[in-house]
C-alpha cells in the first residue's frame, strides 16, 4: 500500500477504537445496579442518574461541539474527549459518592463530543467511502454496548474485581484510543468557521432537510433507550426468567449490529435512502407487533433480533443522513452536533414516559403500542431525510 493508504487504514482503525469506547461507560452499569444498590444504599433514583446523566449530557454538549473544534481543531477535540472519558471512568472508581457522579457527568462530556465528531471525521476524510466507514464505526458502537454488558457481571464476580473496577477497567481501552489517535494530532488546526454559531443553528432550523434528520436520529433514540431500559422487565412480567429476559437485550444489542453496519453501506449507494428506510421501520413494527400480540415467549428471541436489526439500522441511517445531506465538514459538524442534541434530549426522556405510562393504565400493551405510532413518525421523517437534497 501506498502511505497515503496506510494512513487511511489507520485512520479507519482508530475510529473502529474510538468508537468501541463510546458506549461500555453507559451500557456496562446496567447489569451492575444490583450490586452497586447493595454497597452504595443509593434510591432507584439516584441509580437511575448513572445512565441519565450522560444522556442529559449528550443533549447539551452535543450542539456545543463547534465552540470547542473552532479553538482545539477536529483532531484536538476528538484527543480532549477521549482525555475526558479515560479521566471520568478512573474518577468513578474512587470509593464516594461524590466521585461517581463527578466521573459520570465528566465521561458524558467526553462522549458527547465524540459522538458529534465521528460523522464529520468520515466527511473529511472518506468522501468516497462514508456509507462503508459509517457501517464500521457505527457497527462497532453496538459491538462496544454488547460486550461491555455482557462482561460486567463476570468481571466484577467471576474476577472478583467488584463493580468499581468493573466499571473502571475500561479506562484502560479508551486510553488505549487515545494512543491510536494521537498520531492523527500532527494535521490538527483549527476550524475556521464559515458562520457564526447564531447563523448555523438560525441555518440548519429553517432547513427542513436539517428538522427532519434530528428528527429521526431523535426518535429512533426515543425508541432504542426505552427497550433498553424496559424490554426485560416487561418479558419478566408475563413469566419470563431474569436470565432469558436479559439474554433477550443481548439479542437485541448483538442483532443490533448487523443492521448498523450493513444498512449504511448499502443505503449510501442509493441516490436516495427512502427504501432502507420504509425497510427498516416495517422490520420496526412487524417486531413490535409480535411482541404486543404474540404473548407465548416461546419466539422471544425472533422478535428480539429483528427489532435489534431495525433500531441498529435507524441508528446507522441517522448517522449516515448526517454525512449524506452535508456539503462539507463544518455543516457536518453542526447538523450532527443539533440532530445527536435533539435526539439524546428525546432519549433521556424516554424511559421515565414510558414508564409513566405503564403506571397510568397498568399494562405494558398500551405503550408498546404508542411506540407504533412513534414508528410512524419516524418513518416519515426519514422518507424526508432520504431525498436527495443538500442542506
Amino acid at each position: 500500500m501506498s502511505p497515503e493508504q496506510n494512513k487511511k487504514v489507520l485512520l479507519i482503525v482508530a475510529i473502529a477504537v474510538i468508537a468501541f469506547n463510546l458506549r461500555p461507560a453507559i451500557s456496562a452499569v446496567g447489569p451492575l445496579i444490583y450490586e452497586i444498590r447493595l454497597e452504595t444504599g443509593l434510591s432507584n433514583t439516584l441509580l437511575g442518574m448513572l445512565t441519565t446523566l450522560p444522556v442529559l449530557a449528550f443533549g447539551l454538549f452535543s450542539i456545543l461541539t463547534p465552540f470547542f473544534t473552532k479553538k482545539l481543531g477536529t483532531e484536538g477535540t476528538m484527543t480532549l474527549a477521549l482525555l475526558l472519558l479515560t479521566a471520568g471512568l478512573l474518577i468513578r472508581v474512587y470509593p464516594a459518592h461524590a466521585a461517581l457522579f463527578a466521573g459520570t457527568a465528566i465521561l458524558g462530556i467526553g462522549i458527547a463530543l465524540g459522538n458529534v465528531l465521528l460523522p464529520g471525521i468520515v466527511k473529511k476524510s472518506f468522501p468516497n467511502r462514508y456509507g462503508l466507514v459509517t457501517g464500521i464505526y457505527s457497527a462497532m458502537l453496538g459491538t462496544g454496548a454488547a460486550v461491555s454488558s455482557g462482561i460486567s457481571v463476570p468481571v466484577s464476580e467471576g474476577l472478583d474485581l467488584g463493580w468499581r473496577w468493573a466499571l473502571g477497567i475500561w479506562a484502560f481501552f479508551s486510553f488505549v484510543a487515545l494512543v491510536v489517535w494521537l498520531p492523527q494530532m500532527k494535521k490538527n488546526m483549527p476550524v475556521v468557521a464559515n458562520r457564526s454559531f447564531k447563523n448555523a443553528i438560525k441555518h440548519l432550523t429553517n432547513s427542513r432537510i436539517a428538522l427532519n434528520v434530528a428528527l429521526f436520529m431523535g426518535l429512533q433514540s426515543f425508541t432504542f433507550f426505552i427497550i433498553v431500559a424496559w424490554l426485560p422487565e416487561v418479558l419478566i412480567e408475563r413469566g419470563m426468567n431474569t436470565a432469558r429476559a436479559g439474554l433477550m437485550l443481548a439479542i437485541v444489542q448483538g442483532s443490533g449490529v448487523l443492521g448498523t453496519f450493513l444498512m449504511p453501506a448499502w443505503a449510501s449507494r442509493r441516490q436516495r435512502q427512502r427504501l432502507p428506510v420504509g425497510i427498516l421501520v416495517g422490520l420496526e413494527v412487524f417486531s413490535l407487533l409480535g411482541l404486543i400480540f404474540i404473548t407465548d415467549t416461546t419466539y422471544t428471541e425472533f422478535w428480539a433480533s429483528i427489532l435489534g436489526i431495525s433500531l441498529g439500522g435507524s441508528f446507522g441511517m441517522a448517522l449516515l443522513f448526517i454525512v449524506l445531506r452535508t456539503k462539507d465538514t463544518e455543516t457536518a459538524n453542526e447538523l450532527s452536533g443539533m440532530a445527536q442534541s435533539v435526539g439524546y434530549t428525546l432519549a433521556a426522556v424516554g424511559p421515565a414516559l414510558f414508564g409513566a405510562f405503564h403506571d397510568f393504565v397498568g399494562n405494558w400493551t398500551t405503550p408498546l403500542i404508542f411506540l407504533l405510532v412513534v414508528s410512524t413518525l419516524k418513518f416519515w421523517t426519514g422518507w424526508i431525510s432520504g431525498r436527495s437534497e443538500n442542506i
